[in-house]
């Protein structure tokens, strides 16, 4: 077999804080160069090649993923303006198919699962998909009045999306269409305007516009526009539909103003002016706004009430104080009810506030490790309460529960076909010790009946407080059933144990991030739950560059690793002001540019700066050409310098895909496919039989 390509070498010199880096693939991300696509499919073509021999085994994980999955499919029914809305997937169909139906006097979401008789089409992703590789849609409003939709999609997969509103009575699409916008639209409450967001030329979401319907896109007006680089803008409205909220937010600072959304051409106003550090969200209810914030060091954030004539940081008082072992997430607020969503003991869980007289219940659950979160909940004047439930061996259930009776309904469980049987798989809470003694959590399921010391799949992320919980995949049985370990190593730089565990992972301290990692993969070992020749790690983007580290720091305790659009070059990235986001990201890792502390901390961890003539692990690297958030080039320059440095000969493949971003493919049965090319690398790297 011809051996994989070789990018040449153009040396670079990179200079900053006195310090020079030689960097011998910089060429490599500029994707206008011929030689860079073609070197890209090169690599593609030698992972064809090199992957051949799993073929069969990819083909057969496929239909095994399939299998499971019930192609046709309905969504748990959603009340909202008196109907009910659903998401249907039909059997060799990509994308879902929006639909609704008329409320019936009595009508349970039960009912509609039964019967979809009247049912309309809002939206169909599939006929807005044909002729495109790639789809994506970004956006999704009803109008007040329920008679049409705005919507917006991508068919690039740079998260650039065109939007346009359709007539839900002819079907047919209006006029408006209004190129460039961002994620999220809301209406106005007359029906007759929309806002917006559009991008910088730095892929920064910066200005909310104003579209009134029938007029031409480029008179729209501009209602608001961020200056600052650190901060991105993003647009919501709060349940009440009384408000239009503008968000203007860095990564550890908030500025909010709302718009009556019945008066859309009211100038904002601002809740309270940003101070840095001090993160706040708003609801609102009858005469007053709820306030989740960080301020006066609530470091786990409170809920605060303010009134709506006045509602500055004077005038704001304690609902629900700052509590140390628990972290405030958010709320949802109903007329006569507070649903707050809340982090304790690593965990995700739901209360329960009655507004009338202050009466607060935890809604209990019955594994010790699970995931519990809001549904779907567009209304205000309800005592139902929708959430989802889920473990990593309880499929998902969509659960209505009466905030007063507190009774629960599932209203629907994500079937598994093929028998699947949950009493057969166990999960498990356990705690790895990290290197400064901390204990770092992990999650952890397999079969019952596995054979100890087997092989394991490690996940982990670890960055911007996101949290990684234990959800059910029908896609991990291949795994499981093959006698594998699936655990998630809740490493520091996430939010799993409230803020304080993510800012111990930021900054001056991430490496925390990738040293939890390390300790998490070493329990399994030590535990004797499974051996380095039978260890696989996985992460993506932010969980990528953790994959890159941890190859780096301990390539001897993995038999392989899964980095997908890692964020590998980090240090150049972030020292490049021209690149989309890195502005915003300063207040992640620190900047570079400014300071020298900075600088060195990033290189001693940085990926590709850490490279070594030394064996690793076998590594599958995927990358997207049109990935917005982590070049293309990051993942290709990583290769390029592993291959004419590392000292082994175990696999180093390279995948890229040129049609797709971040997310990599977007339609269901390529996302499976995709799938079952990541597994056939896991169980061919292990020795496992497929």
């Amino acid at each position: 077999m011809q051996g994989p390509p070789t990018a040449p070498r153009r040396r670079t010199e990179l200079r900053a804080h006195g310090d020079t880096r030689v960097d011998d693939w910089y060429w490599l991300r500029d994707r206008d160069d011929p030689e860079v696509i073609a070197y890209l499919e090169a690599e593609n073509a030698w992972t064809e090649q090199a992957t051949a021999h799993t073929q069969a085994l990819q083909e057969r994980l496929f239909e095994e993923i399939k299998s499971r999955i019930q192609e046709t499919d309905v969504s748990g029914p959603v009340a909202y303006g008196g109907w009910w809305y659903y998401t249907r997937t039909v059997e060799g169909l990509q994308y879902g198919v929006h639909c609704r139906r008329r409320i019936r006097p009595g009508d349970s979401a039960a009912d509609v699962l039964a019967d979809t008789s009247g049912e309309e089409v809002v939206l169909d992703e599939n006929a807005l998909a044909e002729g495109h590789d790639y789809f994506a849609l970004g956006a999704l409003a009803l109008s007040p009045d329920h008679t049409r939709a705005a919507y917006s999609t991508d068919t690039e997969g740079n998260e650039v999306y065109s939007l346009r509103v359709r007539d839900l009575e002819s079907g047919a699409d209006l006029s408006d269409e209004v190129p460039g916008t961002y994620y999220g639209v809301e209406w106005s409450e007359d029906g007759q305007g929309l806002w917006y967001t559009t991008l910088d030329d730095a892929k920064r979401p910066w200005r909310v516009h104003r579209h009134r319907l029938g007029d031409d896109a480029a008179s729209d007006a501009l209602v608001h526009q961020e200056d600052d680089a650190a901060f991105h803008v993003g647009i919501g409205k709060t349940r009440s539909r009384q408000w239009l909220v503008i968000a203007s937010q860095s990564a550890v600072t908030s500025e909010l103003r709302v718009i009556p959304a019945g008066a859309p051409e009211t100038e904002p106003r601002v809740i309270a002016p940003r101070r840095q550090d001090v993160e706040y969200d708003v609801e609102h209810h009858g005469e007053r706004f709820f306030i989740v914030t960080n301020a006066d060091g609530a470091e786990n954030f409170k809920l605060v009430e303010a009134p709506v004539e006045d509602p500055g940081p004077d005038n704001w008082r304690d609902v629900i104080p700052h509590r140390a072992d628990v972290r405030l997430m958010g709320i949802d607020a109903f007329a006569g009810h507070l649903s707050l969503y809340e982090r304790a003991e690593g965990l995700t869980r739901l209360r329960v506030m009655r507004l009338a007289d202050g009466e607060t219940h935890t809604i209990e659950h019955p594994e010790p490790v699970h995931t519990v979160g809001p549904g779907l909940n567009p209304e205000f004047e309800t005592t139902t309460l929708r959430f989802h439930y889920t473990s990593l061996v309880t499929p998902d259930q969509a659960i209505d529960y009466d905030l007063e009776t507190r009774t629960r309904t599932v209203v629907r469980q994500q079937p598994v076909l093929g028998g699947y049987d949950a009493s057969l798989y166990e999960t498990a809470r356990h705690w790895a010790t990290a290197e400064d003694g901390t204990q770092v959590p992990m999650s952890l399921a397999w079969r019952k009946d596995r054979q100890a010391g087997g092989p394991a799949f490690l996940y982990g992320y670890g960055s911007y407080e996101y949290s990684i919980d234990p959800r059910f995949s029908s896609v991990r049985l291949s795994l499981l059933d093959r006698g594998f370990v699936y655990a998630i190593a809740h490493v520091r730089g996430g939010g799993e144990l409230g803020r304080p565990w993510y800012e111990d992972g930021k900054l001056l301290h991430k490496r925390n991030t990738f040293t939890d990692f390390v300790a998490a993969g070493q329990h399994l070992v030590d535990s004797g739950l499974t051996t380095p020749s039978g260890l696989v790690a996985r992460g993506g983007s932010a969980g990528g560059l953790l994959m890159g580290a941890v190859a780096n720091l301990r390539p001897d305790l993995f038999a392989a690793i899964v980095a997908e659009v890692p964020f590998v070059d980090a240090l150049t990235t972030i020292l490049d002001e021209t690149l989309p986001l890195t502005v915003i990201e300063w207040e992640e890792w620190g900047n570079p540019v400014e300071s020298a502390e900075v600088y060195f901390y990033m290189k001693s961890y940085a990926p590709y700066d850490n490279v070594e003539a030394k064996d690793y692990p076998a590594l599958l690297v995927r990358g997207g050409l049109n990935d917005p958030r982590v070049g293309f080039w990051e993942p290709a320059k990583w290769v390029a310098k592993l291959r004419a440095t590392k000292t082994d000969d175990h696999p180093l493949i390279l995948k890229t895909d040129m049609g797709a971003g971040h997310g990599g493919p977007s339609g269901r049965y390529d996302a499976w496919k995709d799938e079952a090319f990541v597994l056939a690398f896991v169980l061919d790297a292990v020795g496992v039989a497929g």
